[in-house]
């Protein structure tokens, strides 16, 4: 059976499952569900459970154990005296023609497997007239391989199957035989939902710290070549290739450049974003009508779902040949020279466009908070004599201050780690200027443009990609706990 199919017959089973358990616990007190210890959906997720979890698991655990195991059962079928011979390399590609060569046999019906068992220069125009294409030349040990392949296979899929199946119904028959009334089903059955959810927690903590780690591991090796001062206190970014003859060659990776590229980019976005993002939900949190809000709301929050590349055009194609045409006529006006001094790329650009593209995230995130302060506090405000405006300013938004600054951190976060729309609206070079008319690039541009190409991972200019993202991990991680101490110091003050 395939994977796909277990799975359903699994799930099917852990649905029987919830009905009958569901029911047994019914009938073993006679209806009365008040003798019962727990509600009868718990009886019934008891067994769900049973019928499900371990054959689930038991399945994942053989779909990715069992290619390895076969796989070394094929490396050693290959002749002692052809794995002499070969590397790691060419015994992997061997096993790639032995796959290819037994995924035709299934093919072929048993007049032409009499006649592929004669060697390897019958069996190839066999498979290719099957639509099997070979990658290269192959020996006549390869068809044995490619048969013990398949019925490895085979026997593969026929035991998976009666170990899942089995499984699953003993488990079935096990929780079924189960249910009494005195039966703790909803402990034991909240005992397996905390288990999922610490699992759960413990993916996630465990992915993060391993991206740290793995970053930190070529980080070291960068800083290993290149001194952590040149790194990150030099202002000249020009990675270049070494060369033999020029020690100086190997070029400048200075962090400056590339820093203040990004905080001065997401800076220009945070003011665009935050006046009108957080003016668009004061007012339809507590101006607006229900009718404009059902409307406006939505419309505002489609900006969200638009993908990066597209603001990035509109940047390259809209905002940026605008204020050049714009800065152009202005200077024509003003000092009768028409060249324009606001370039297509520049920080203004992109910061615009990166602004209008965060403007839906501090405006959803406002207006939930702001949503959330008790009617209570507005009606105490109102009742007293204050206006709306007096009551908005003095009572509900102090009173949602935290998280107001909790979702402005969280926004800047987000400009920090933007990439496409840097990319075409404000270039890829690494300027340290103060003037947001000039091109500027970030840390994430960088890091895309130092990881592509054909570099090898043991040359600084493609490690120096592992330094600057653990400095920006670092950088977003400082913006997150300092948005945790805002809403915890202001959260007691306004509590």
């Amino acid at each position: 059976m395939s994977v796909a199919l277990l799975v359903t017959i699994v799930l099917v089973l852990g649905a029987v499952g919830y009905l009958v358990g569901a029911a047994r616990s019914r009938n073993v007190v006679a209806g009365e569900t008040s003798k019962l210890h727990s509600r009868p959906g718990y009886y019934g997720s008891y067994v769900l459970i049973w019928a499900t979890i371990p054959a689930l698991l038991v399945l994942a655990a053989w779909v990715f154990t069992a290619p390895v195991v076969i796989e070394n059962q094929i490396q050693a079928s290959i002749p002692a005296n052809e794995r002499i011979d070969m590397s790691p390399t060419q015994q992997g590609l061997a096993v790639n023609m032995v796959e290819s060569i037994a995924r035709g046999l299934r093919l072929l019906t048993e007049q032409e497997m009499t006649q592929a068992t004669a060697g390897f220069v019958r069996l190839r125009p066999l498979l290719a007239e099957k639509g099997v294409a070979l990658a290269g030349e192959g020996e006549d040990w390869m068809i044995g391989s490619a048969q013990l392949l398949n019925r490895l296979t085979d026997t593969s899929r026929l035991w998976r199957s009666i170990v899942v199946l089995g499984l699953s119904l003993g488990g079935f028959a096990l929780a079924f035989l189960q249910i009494k009334a005195r039966l703790r089903a909803r402990n034991r059955v909240e005992g397996v939902i905390h288990a999922g959810l610490v699992l759960a927690s413990t993916v996630a903590i465990l992915t993060t710290i391993g991206i740290v780690l793995s970053m930190l591991s070529e980080t070291g090796r960068f800083f290993s070549e290149v001194p952590p001062q040149d790194f990150f206190f030099g202002t000249v970014w020009d990675p270049r290739f070494a060369n033999a003859e020029d020690p100086d060659a190997a070029g400048q990776f200075g962090l400056i450049p590339l820093l203040a590229g990004t905080l001065y980019i997401a800076f220009v976005a945070m003011l665009v974003a935050v006046p009108i993002g957080l003016f668009a939900a004061v007012y339809m949190s507590e101006y607006a009508g229900p009718r404009f809000r059902a409307i406006a709301k939505p419309l505002l929050e489609v900006l969200a779902g638009i993908p990066t590349i597209v603001y990035g055009f509109f940047a390259l194609i809209t905002v940026g040949p605008f204020l050049r045409d714009l800065s152009a006529q202005i200077s024509g006006i003003a000092t009768g020279d028409v060249s324009g001094f606001i370039s297509a790329q520049s920080v203004l650009t992109a910061g615009l466009v990166m602004g209008i593209m965060l403007i839906p995230f501090v405006s959803s995130l406002s207006d939930d908070i702001i949503s959330a302060v008790p009617r209570s506090m507005r009606d105490g405000s109102l009742g007293l004599g204050a206006t709306r405006s007096e009551t908005m300013k003095r009572v509900i938004l102090p009173a949602a201050l935290p998280g107001v600054v909790g979702a402005l951190l969280m926004t800047a976060s987000r400009a920090i780690g933007e990439t496409m729309i840097v990319v075409m609206a404000a270039g890829i070079a690494a300027n340290l200027t103060i003037n947001p008319f000039e091109p500027m690039t970030t840390v994430t541009v960088k890091i895309v443009s130092q990881l592509t190409g054909d570099l090898e991972f043991t040359s600084p200019q493609t490690l120096v990609a592992f330094a600057l993202g653990i400095t920006l991990f670092f950088i977003t991680l400082a913006l997150n706990v300092y948005a945790l101490y805002i809403v915890r110091k202001y959260r007691e003050q306004y509590e």
